[in-house]
């Protein structure tokens, strides 16, 4: 095309966020180039060969968003996604599983496993899970003159109707250990789905996220997804149904085309300016409708955007913003045998050896502290010993026999084992402080893994595969302190607060035809997979952008914005 390349909608990164978004306007008719950094699109959801073969998922290897709209109104199935379950086809809820603690398996009880489902909208005629995933995740802020209360909150409003006998106001201030203390019986389960919603984006221990921290775990497990990795070809696959799915309705992508400016106009967003170095040649791409950034909050206000057009007090309110969601050391154990439970973890019978994963050590909420003050409250390297870390591992075993992690003979890859570590922008030894002495970390990794596994030594042991915090994020540069997380996921920044209360609807004050797609910028953070650009689509139909067909449904608790064109109009 010539120098004035012109399409409706321009995005600013390809990861899941913004091409889940470039779908949906496509399939609503409009022209959408998306520009990526990288050489290859998909961000976080990758899938890499460091050994021909022997397949890794550096950053997102769990399936969030079983609940998701999208599944139906993008159609993924036709554009090549296929998993070990049909969400449409609820996987029967069964909480069969032991805990793994320092003294051996802990056995869940009845009382937790119903006090669970109850908490989860199970035990209700229908279940009302997949209605509470919904409302806790795939539904947009509300308009800012809206109060939020017992009353308008939407999983608020979803207990209300469903299950008003946990329906109080006092549900909206407790923390998620509060909550399961009310419902569940054994302090394992509490430890385990407490560190489990830690490291999916929500602090449980905070103050009036238990119902967000409950349902990020909730949206892993039965009957949400069949078991942790439900994906085909992992979630690299899944990004390709994505893809697929933006490109067949017409899509453009463009990789290796880093964005140096977005362009304001009369105080609208008319395009952007691509880096000297970007492989297209023509370096100014117009937007007629929209500019939507799906890079990080803070390279997106602090250099695309840039002072010239912001308010100079809401610009240091961006840069003040809390990155303190902790971030993951990844590792992946290549052996050339199956990993073997220790004796006392091993499941009855006895000959039952099969390595399925785990996550440990869940003994005590005073030990889920520990790790808390390690990571988010000192802020420098472990010091807790290797078998007081608390990790969880993905086996192999779980991967569909058809995707396995490994296809060379005579070798297994069992993980990533993730576990919290200080996010690197706040390392107080430095950024680059557990790279340093990877080695060191690494074996770090492997002791915590060997308290549960007993064949985790040479011969057996050929590699261990870690990538600290700070090697994510040069590798994947919108994960900024080395997670998905992108800010610290608590009451203070949650839904219509996240990340401030005049971003909270995806538009930038000030700037017309300028939205923002990111986790960090965006309700909800982490992996809800489609939740960002589903929201999104709300206000981009309240604001004229797109106007989609009747695939198209909002979400039942939606409050249009005075003045604006409802969504639920489409």
């Amino acid at each position: 095309m010539g120098k004035d390349e012109r399409y409706d909608v321009v995005i600013i990164g390809a990861g899941h966020n913004g091409t889940t978004t470039a779908a949906y306007l496509a399939k609503c008719g409009l022209s959408v180039c998306v520009l990526e950094e990288r050489p290859e699109c998909g961000g976080a959801q990758e899938t890499v060969e460091p050994i021909a073969g022997v397949r890794l998922q550096p950053h997102a290897i769990a399936n969030y968003g079983g609940s998701a709209p999208g599944w139906e109104q993008l159609e993924l199935w036709r554009y090549g996604f296929r998993m070990d379950w049909n969400p449409k086809v609820p996987v029967p809820y069964a909480y069969d599983r032991h805990l793994f603690t320092s003294d051996g398996p802990w056995p869940v009880s009845q009382k937790d496993q119903m006090g669970w489902a109850k908490m989860c909208g199970l035990l209700t005629d229908p279940p009302f899970y997949k209605d509470l995933m919904r409302a806790t995740f795939w539904c947009p802020p509300h308009p800012a003159g809206v109060e939020l209360n017992e009353h308008t909150i939407p999983y608020m409003q979803v207990y209300k109707q469903h299950q008003p006998d946990m329906w109080t106001r006092e549900l909206m201030e407790m923390t998620m250990f509060d909550l399961m203390d009310e419902y569940c019986e054994t302090e394992p389960f509490k430890v385990n789905q407490a560190w489990t919603a830690l490291v999916s984006g929500a602090h449980g221990h905070m103050e009036g996220v238990a119902i967000p921290a409950l349902c990020s775990v909730a949206t892993v497990h039965a009957p949400a997804v069949a078991k942790p990795v439900a994906a085909r070809g992992n979630m690299h696959g899944y990004y390709h149904a994505i893809f697929r799915c933006a490109v067949a309705n017409g899509a453009v992508f463009r990789a290796c085309c880093p964005v140096e400016e977005i362009i304001i106009e009369n105080g609208r967003a008319a395009g952007v300016r691509l880096r000297d170095d970007a492989t297209r040649g023509p370096k100014k791409i117009w937007a007629d409708k929209a500019v939507i950034s799906a890079a990080h909050i803070k390279p997106t206000f602090l250099k695309l955007i840039g002072p010239r057009h912001l308010d100079a007090g809401f610009l240091q309110r961006i840069k003040d913003l809390s990155l303190k969601g902790g971030s993951l050391y990844m590792t992946s154990f290549l052996t050339r045998e199956e990993l073997r439970y220790r004796p006392k973890y091993r499941r009855q019978p006895a000959d039952q050896r099969q390595f399925t994963g785990t996550f440990f050590p869940s003994d005590s909420r005073e030990l889920y502290f520990e790790n808390v003050r390690d990571v988010l409250g000192s802020q420098a390297n472990l010091t807790l010993p290797p078998s007081k870390a608390m990790w969880g591992i993905v086996a192999s075993s779980l991967y569909d026999a058809t995707q396995p992690q490994s296809t060379r003979e005579g070798y297994v890859i069992n993980g990533p084992l993730w576990m919290m570590v200080p996010t690197p922008e706040y390392q107080v030894e430095g950024l680059d402080a557990m790279d340093r002495e990877k080695d060191k970390w690494n074996e770090y990794m492997r002791q915590a893994l060997a308290c549960v596994v007993e064949n985790l030594e040479e011969p057996n042991l050929v590699r261990i595969l870690g990538e600290t915090p700070y090697e994510q994020e040069l590798r994947n540069t919108g994960m900024l302190g080395g997670s998905w997380y992108g800010i610290r996921c608590d009451r203070d920044e949650w839904w219509n607060e996240r990340p401030l209360p005049e971003l909270a609807r995806y538009r930038v004050p000030g700037i017309d035809g300028l939205y923002l797609a990111h986790q960090s910028a965006a309700h909800p953070g982490g992996l809800c997979l489609m939740a960002v650009g589903y929201n999104l689509m709300h206000i981009l139909i309240e604001d004229g952008v797109a106007q989609p067909g009747k695939w198209w449904y909002p979400s039942p608790w939606y409050i249009p914005e005075d003045g604006k064109i409802s969504a639920k109009l489409g």
